[in-house]
């Protein structure tokens, strides 16, 4: 079960030396669906517009599970591909980048191209400020009022607080909790109530 994940803080940007006059730069942004990812290749295109390619790589969700490439323009395979092997290999997403090329005047053959554009992306994730995401799921509680004390014991031990309330013939409390500490919640909300607390996972 994965519990978080490693993405992107900020945008950042990153130009290796030159590679026989060639100039390459990555470019780095967090994304969280393909809208924003194909915004932002698009925007880093108009920004270098004088350059020849704009090759690029993204993976999205939680386990990078939604991934795209391309070499634009470049030899199959020796471009996208290597941008994207960085993204898996730094394990981060929710993240694209975009590295672009100013050609030099001097072939780099397909092999020289892998190397340039993977180490492109390679580098610039190395100094790219990378933070861990911790997943939260959506959690509801329902209970009696005369168990409102013995929750909040479990809650306030745990570190949670409640997102939203409903005070009527019964409590009802959401919860955004991290994925690992769930099982950890329901097993001290039953000791702690005798097991009249009903725990929700909405969508799971």
């Amino acid at each position: 079960m994965t519990q978080s994940f490693r993405t992107l803080s900020a945008p950042f940007e990153f130009e290796i030396d030159k590679i026989k006059n060639s100039r390459f730069l990555s470019a780095l942004a967090p994304t969280k669906d393909e809208e924003s990812a194909k915004a932002f290749v698009q925007e880093v295109r108009e920004r270098y517009s004088d350059a020849r390619h704009h090759c690029f790589a993204w993976r999205l969700g939680e386990t990078g599970a939604i991934f795209r490439s391309s070499d634009d323009g470049e030899p199959s395979g020796s471009a996208g591909r290597p941008i994207l092997n960085q993204l898996e290999g730094h394990e981060v997403t929710n993240l694209t980048c975009v590295v672009v090329r100013w050609f030099g005047g001097v072939k780099l053959g397909v092999g020289g191209l892998v190397r340039a554009y993977g180490g492109a992306a390679g580098k610039a994730l190395d100094r790219a400020p990378i933070l861990a995401v911790v997943i939260r799921v959506r959690v509801l509680l329902e209970f009696p009022y005369d168990c409102s004390g013995a929750v909040s014991g479990v809650l306030h031990g745990l570190g949670l607080q409640e997102q939203a309330s409903d005070y009527g013939e019964v409590v009802r409390l959401e919860l955004a909790v991290p994925k690992g500490e769930v099982p950890g919640l329901k097993f001290e909300l039953a000791e702690r109530t005798g097991a009249r607390v009903r725990v929700d996972l909405p969508g799971d």
